[in-house]
C-alpha cells in the first residue's frame, strides 16, 4: 500500500471548496488556512483519514475573525469590569456599525470641508449635562486626569486628601497616574478626616488644582469627614472633582453617588468622569466644565494622543440620544418581573429553583449598595459547562449553588439562556 500521507489534499484544493472559500471570505485567509494547515498535519498524523481532512477544517473553522466570545452576563454585577463592563444598546451597537465604514466624522459634507471632530457626540454630550459650559471626550476617565494634570498642573502641585489617594484596578494608582504628568501631590488631611483649613492651608503660588476623588470602589465608614464640592468651591484656585463612574445627573436608586450636574452647579470648575459605567455607554473618559478650561485641555498637545476613535463617538452619542442603554434598565429593574421571568425558566428546568439574591452595581461605582434582585438557582456543577458553553453563561457560586441572576441578563436573553441550561443540565 502507498503512503496514506500523500492522500491528503493540497492546500489549494481544500482552499477552493466551497464551505472555505466562503469562510475565507468572512474570516481572512490567513486564519482559514491555519486551520487547513491543521487538519492536514493531524491527517499526516495518522488522526484522521485524509479524505476527512476537508470536513475536520470546515468544523474547526471559528464563527468570527476574533477571541472574543459573546457572553450571557448572569452574575448579578450591573457593571462587570470583566465581561466588558457597560453593555451596549442596540441603538449604540447600530451606530458603531455605521461608523465602520466610511463617515463625515471629522468632514462637512455641506461644504465639502474639515469639521470638528465627533460634533454630533459632543453635542449630545453638551445637551445631556446643560450646567457644562465646555465638553470634552478622551479615551477613559484616567486618561481625563491625566490631561487636567498635564495641561493645569506641570510642576505645580495638586491638593489632594489623604483619603483619596485610591487605587483604580489592576494596580494603576491615582497619585502615581498624577505624578506621571509632571506634578506633585501635596496631600493634606488624614487618611479618615480632612476639613476645608486643610486645603486652604496648603494653597500656594505653585497650585495647579485642589482635585476632589469620589472613592467609588471602597467605602470609609466611622469616625469620618470629607470637603464637599461647593466649600472647595470658595478657595481661590480651580477645583477638578473626579466623579469617576459617570453618572451624568442624579439617580432615585443611587441617592448617594455623585453625579455631573450636581457637581458643576456645586461649583467644580472641571468634572471627569466614566463614559462605560452607570452612564451605560463605551470606554471613554469625560470632561465637563468650564468653557476656557475645557478648551485649554483640548488644546494640549497631549489630547491628540488620549482622543477616541470614531467608533466610541459614534457609540457614546447613540447612548445619550438613544432608547435607554441596558445599564440603566438592569439599575431600574422591577424585582416582581425578575421573579415571574425567573419561575417562567425555573418550571422549564427540572431542579432549578427561583431564589431571592442581591445584585450589584460593579465597575468602581455605588460600593456597598446592594440592589434586591432574584435568580435561577442550579447545581454548582452546573457553573462550569455553563462557562463553556456557546454562548457562554458566567454565573455566581453561593453556598453551593450555581446562581443566574436576572437582573443583570436581558429579558430578551431568556431563552437564549434556557437553551444554555438545558444543554448543561443533559
Amino acid at each position: 500500500m502507498g503512503d496514506p500521507r500523500r492522500r491528503v489534499p493540497r492546500t489549494d484544493v481544500l482552499l477552493a471548496h466551497p464551505r472555505l472559500a466562503e469562510a475565507e471570505r468572512v474570516l481572512g485567509r490567513a486564519l482559514v488556512k491555519a486551520v487547513v494547515t491543521d487538519a492536514q498535519d493531524r491527517a499526516r498524523a495518522g488522526e484522521i483519514e485524509p479524505e476527512q481532512v476537508a470536513e475536520h477544517a470546515i468544523a474547526a473553522l471559528p464563527t468570527a475573525a476574533t477571541t472574543l466570545r459573546p457572553v450571557v452576563n448572569a452574575t448579578g454585577v450591573v457593571v462587570h469590569t470583566n465581561l466588558g463592563r457597560a453593555p451596549l444598546s442596540r441603538a449604540a451597537l447600530d451606530a458603531v456599525v455605521t461608523a465602520g465604514r466610511a463617515t463625515d466624522v471629522e468632514f462637512d459634507l455641506a461644504t465639502g470641508r474639515r469639521a470638528r471632530r465627533g460634533r454630533g457626540a459632543m453635542a449630545a454630550l453638551a445637551d445631556a449635562v446643560p450646567a457644562a459650559g465646555g465638553v470634552h471626550v478622551v479615551n477613559n476617565n484616567a486618561a481625563a486626569l491625566l490631561l487636567c494634570a498635564l495641561t493645569l498642573a506641570p510642576g505645580r502641585e495638586i491638593v489632594i486628601s489623604r483619603g483619596e489617594l485610591v487605587e483604580i484596578g489592576d494596580g494603576f494608582r491615582i497619585p502615581e497616574l498624577l505624578e506621571s504628568a509632571g506634578a506633585r501631590l501635596r496631600e493634606v488631611g488624614t487618611t479618615n478626616r480632612t476639613s476645608l483649613r486643610d486645603y486652604s492651608s496648603a494653597l500656594g503660588p505653585d497650585t495647579g488644582f485642589v482635585l476632589k476623588v469620589h472613592p467609588s470602589n471602597f467605602q470609609v465608614t466611622g469616625f469620618t469627614a470629607d470637603v464637599p464640592i461647593r466649600e472647595l468651591a470658595t478657595l481661590d484656585v480651580p477645583v477638578v472633582a473626579d466623579i469617576g463612574s459617570g453618572l451624568l445627573a442624579p439617580h432615585p436608586v443611587l441617592p448617594d453617588e455623585p453625579d455631573a450636574t450636581t457637581a458643576l452647579r456645586d461649583g467644580a470648575d472641571l468634572v471627569t468622569a466614566s463614559g462605560d459605567k452607570l452612564l451605560g455607554g463605551p470606554q471613554a473618559g469625560l470632561l465637563l466644565g468650564s468653557a476656557d478650561l475645557v478648551e485649554k485641555l483640548r488644546r494640549h498637545p497631549a489630547a491628540r494622543a488620549l482622543r477616541v476613535d470614531k467608533l466610541t463617538l459614534a457609540a457614546l452619542e447613540a447612548t445619550l440620544r438613544g432608547p435607554e442603554p441596558p445599564v440603566a434598565r438592569a439599575l431600574g429593574a422591577d424585582v416582581a418581573e425578575l421573579r415571574r421571568r425567573a419561575e417562567a425558566l425555573a418550571a422549564r428546568v427540572p431542579g432549578a429553583e427561583v431564589v431571592a439574591c442581591a445584585a450589584a452595581v460593579g465597575g468602581g461605582g455605588a460600593p456597598g449598595v446592594e440592589l434586591p434582585s432574584v435568580a435561577v438557582s442550579l447545581p454548582e456543577s452546573c457553573a462550569e459547562p455553563l462557562r463553556s458553553g456557546s454562548p457562554a453563561v458566567v454565573g455566581r457560586v453561593e453556598r453551593g449553588r450555581c446562581l443566574l441572576d436576572l437582573r443583570t441578563v436581558d429579558p430578551a436573553d431568556d431563552e437564549l439562556l434556557l437553551a444554555a441550561v438545558r444543554a448543561c443540565m443533559s
